[in-house]
């Protein structure tokens, strides 16, 4: 960790994938890939989990993993022993379809109060064209 990271794990892409098998990220194949010093990155598949019914990637799924990299993100900025945080707020607009692949998710905080935290979500596809922008508004809450 350098002197300027947010985080207050060692090593969050390890700590992520500890915490979230089993768990709803697991089911859709959600993978953490690589964490810089304040920020988060990930990946889905583009298959029949996250598909919607016309073929193309669902927009709830997009948001399941802007909400899981921003949820983590956050969580992992916190001193857990006396902080936890829930999502509060999230928004997403919808740019282009994806039909097969993966789409790639990277949240950066915008905002890191003592209350709350927002976090801004970019999700590309393999050619790193934009396929979704979001949002996250997390809550800070003591223990």
């Amino acid at each position: 960790m350098s002197d300027t990271t947010i985080w207050t794990v060692a090593d969050p892409i390890n700590e992520a994938r500890r915490v979230s098998s089993g768990d709803m990220s697991a089911h859709l194949g959600i993978e953490f890939l690589e964490a810089g010093d304040d920020w988060l990155r990930g990946r889905m598949p583009v298959d029949g989990r996250t598909r919607q019914p016309t073929g193309v990637l669902h927009g709830g799924a997009s948001v399941v993993l802007a909400e899981t990299l921003a949820s983590t993100a956050a969580y992992f900025s916190l001193d857990a022993s006396t902080h936890y945080c829930v999502g509060l707020e999230i928004n997403a607009n919808h740019i282009r379809s994806v039909r097969d692949g993966y789409v790639y998710g990277l949240a950066a905080p915008l905002h890191m109060g003592r209350s709350t935290q927002v976090w801004e979500i970019r999700i590309t596809d393999a050619d790193d064209a934009l396929v979704c922008i979001c949002r996250c508004t997390m809550a800070i809450l003591a223990k």
